[in-house]
């Protein structure tokens, strides 16, 4: 447990997933607020307990909790909660956490759509979605945020929407001291992978999860952010100069790509394959997000084009 002052509190709740532990945040303001719940498992729920005894708090006495994405580790936990808890987040949460059959079946059609444009093995293509909702919670947002607003009770901060890791995803931040609440926008150790989720309107062939997350990241260079408290790992107190490392890290990564690309024109998956040779077996959603991101930056900077043949899109540098 980290203490930063009166208001807020990092608890660090145990997680299943390979990222570890996952932070979340008691603000003492004045509705009693949790930012994210941690996971829906036995253990995540025996940490969070015991961490709010310790600051004289149960689970029942939480006025709201908002959630900054709908990710398992960070919305699972909501379940923990009475009823009578409000649940703020960003309205496409929703569909994640109600996890309908129609919405199955479309994930289902989304990634055949995709995984057939990259030229995905018949037999691999249903790998590429690992959101089968496991630990995810039951239950949904009650009160929806967007760009600007301020949540009741939670006096002085301001929601950012911030999508890319998530099309959930809102950071809250703080301008009387620079304080900025990021869920998994920005992390000290590890890049977040924008990852691919299917389109929140049919008018929009899919969102571009890489370049939405380097326009979310701008708008943080816009802030005067004096501490990040993140989703997962250490605070970070060099938030603009970050984000500048990684911006240069991942062209770099890009540029890597596009010279791929120049030895000769290739599929989503020939690339994916290249850039994780030991893990795009076993990660196939995550590494497939990776490298439809790179592909998406390159388009969007005239480096390289694409080619429909036959419904497979083949990929070449811009002559």
């Amino acid at each position: 447990m980290t203490r930063y002052d009166a208001e807020i509190e990092k608890l660090s709740i145990p997680t299943p997933y390979a990222v570890g532990d996952v932070n979340v945040y008691v603000i003492k303001g004045e509705a009693l607020t949790l930012v994210d719940a941690g996971p829906r498992t036995p253990e995540g729920k025996e940490v969070l307990a015991k961490s709010l005894r310790d600051l004289g708090l149960l689970i029942s006495d939480f006025d709201q909790i908002v959630l900054t994405h709908h990710h398992p580790d960070h919305a699972g936990g909501i379940d923990f909660f009475p009823e009578q808890t409000n649940v703020f987040g960003h309205a496409n949460n929703q569909r994640w956490l109600e996890l309908t059959d129609e919405f199955k079946e479309s994930l289902h059609l989304f990634y055949l759509g995709v995984g057939k444009e990259l030229a995905v093995p018949e037999e691999m293509v249903a790998s590429m979605n690992n959101y089968r909702g496991g630990y995810i919670s039951k239950r949904t947002v009650q009160t929806l945020l967007q760009e600007g607003d301020e949540i009741p009770g939670l006096s002085g901060f301001q929601v950012i929407e911030t999508p890319g890791h998530a099309q959930s995803h809102i950071s809250l931040f703080r301008e009387s001291d620079g304080v900025m609440i990021g869920g998994d926008h920005l992390l000290d150790k590890i890049s977040p992978n924008p990852i691919l989720e299917p389109p929140i309107s049919q008018d929009v062939y899919r969102p571009e999860p890489l370049n939405q997350y380097n326009s979310s990241l701008r708008k943080w260079l816009e802030l005067p952010i004096s501490l990040t408290l993140s989703g997962h790992g250490d605070d970070i107190s060099d938030t603009h100069e970050l984000i500048r490392h990684n911006f240069a890290r991942q062209h770099g990564r890009a540029m890597q790509v596009k010279q791929m690309l120049e030895v000769k024109p290739q599929t989503g998956f020939e690339i994916c394959k290249q850039l994780f040779p030991r893990v795009y077996e076993r990660e196939l959603g995550l590494t497939i997000s990776e490298t439809v991101g790179q592909l998406d930056y390159l388009e969007l900077l005239g480096e390289i084009k694409k080619e429909d043949q036959n419904g497979i899109y083949m990929y070449s540098v811009n002559s």
